[in-house]
């Protein structure tokens, strides 16, 4: 198609934009990637951080006397606190009392 050595070095110089195209666009391709994580990590992760830091504050807050609910779904009513096993004694009626892990409270109900 191209002869001499006009037809050598255009061949050439299209050769060499393609190669500096080529490094370009490998960082270009990085760009919506890193995009990407930035977004899953304020909507996703940083969200569930939050909440999580905040419940672990109101289990250390927790008190005799407060109602909470369980992971379970069980309501009642905080009877005794056992800080050093890290359990909380609940009560769910009049003579019921049962031992929970306090990792499985999820609420405080007002």
């Amino acid at each position: 198609m191209f002869t001499g050595l006009y037809g050598v070095a255009f061949a050439m110089a299209q050769q060499g934009d393609k190669s500096a195209q080529g490094a370009g666009g490998s960082l270009g391709m990085f760009i919506p990637l890193i995009l990407m994580f930035v977004i899953f990590y304020f909507l996703l992760i940083r969200p569930n951080q939050k909440r999580e830091k905040e419940r672990q504050k109101m289990i250390t807050n927790l008190a005799k006397g407060d109602k909470v609910i369980t992971s379970g779904g069980i309501y009642g009513l905080i009877a005794e606190l056992k800080p050093e096993e890290n359990k909380v004694i609940l009560k769910i009626s009049d003579n019921t009392k049962v031992e929970f892990a306090k990792n499985a409270i999820t609420a405080k109900v007002d």
